[in-house]
């Protein structure tokens, strides 16, 4: 008697694709995991060479800011911008090389809903974001002496962050063309607002119109509300900064997937 091959079943999806999210997350960890010393080992020591510069060039002539003593005023700043960084990094640099390689659109084509498609590539910039957070941490913990003020704070402004950034990054991947296009993204927008918004220094120092303008760049209230978190002392509104996030995550996480949805630079 013959055996008769039994058909193959239709797999059941469900209202959430989760083998699906869990394979993009997985890719997009991978591909950073895999080349572990350029997308956290560089970053560490880049971040320590930034603490070294300040620590001899202004440790000395600033004693305190804030009444709390410069470096770990400067130190929070500098983990922040890390995340910054890096979460911008992950995303863009993710979608922009699977187009220069031909295979976004075969990633656009997978049974993913746009909001699954969204959360599996902010997620995986969030994670790079805050692992490259704590492998600078415990390598500035060596040289100050950092203590945490607020533990909530901290773990808000650190998520609200990478997401912030996560998602900066899947907007500029996906309008951009070619890798220079991010490059002008990040030379132009997110390098000068990390700098310009109290990274290095307290913004109380700022006059007038700069103080103002200070106040409206999104990154302060990232950086502001991180540093309480580590030393209590906040420049802005923390109410402030908690609204600023959540509203600008909620308006960028809208962006994205409308322009997944709608098929922006993948659709002729």
């Amino acid at each position: 008697m013959t055996n008769v091959p039994t058909p193959p079943s239709v797999r059941r999806i469900g209202p959430v694709n989760w083998l699906g999210l869990w394979t993009l997350y997985s890719k997009e960890v991978q591909r950073f995991i895999s080349v572990s010393g350029q997308t956290i080992g560089a970053p560490v020591m880049t971040t320590l060479l930034f603490l070294a510069i300040f620590s001899l060039a202004l440790g000395r002539a600033v004693k305190t800011v804030g009444g709390v003593p410069f470096m770990e005023y400067l130190a929070p700043g500098l983990i922040m911008m890390a995340i910054i960084q890096n979460a911008f990094s992950n995303t863009s640099s993710s979608i922009i090389s699977a187009k220069v390689q031909g295979n976004y659109v075969d990633v656009m084509m997978a049974p993913l809903t746009p909001q699954e498609l969204t959360f599996g590539y902010a997620l995986g910039g969030v994670t790079r974001g805050i692992l490259v957070a704590i492998a600078v941490t415990i390598a500035m913990v060596v040289f100050v002496p950092l203590e945490v003020h607020s533990p909530a704070h901290l773990l808000f402004f650190g998520l609200s962050a990478s997401l912030m950034l996560s998602l900066l990054g899947m907007i500029a991947g996906i309008w951009a063309q070619k890798h220079d296009h991010i490059s002008v993204v990040t030379n132009f927008i997110i390098t000068p607002c990390a700098f310009l918004s109290g990274t290095f220094y307290s913004i109380e120092r700022l006059p007038g119109i700069w103080n103002t303008l200070a106040r409206l760049d999104p990154f302060f209230y990232m950086i502001d509300g991180f540093r309480y978190g580590f030393i209590g002392h906040a420049d802005g509104s923390l109410t402030a900064g908690i609204g600023v996030m959540i509203a600008g995550n909620v308006v960028l996480w809208a962006a994205v997937h409308v322009m997944i949805a709608t098929g922006y630079r993948v659709k002729p």
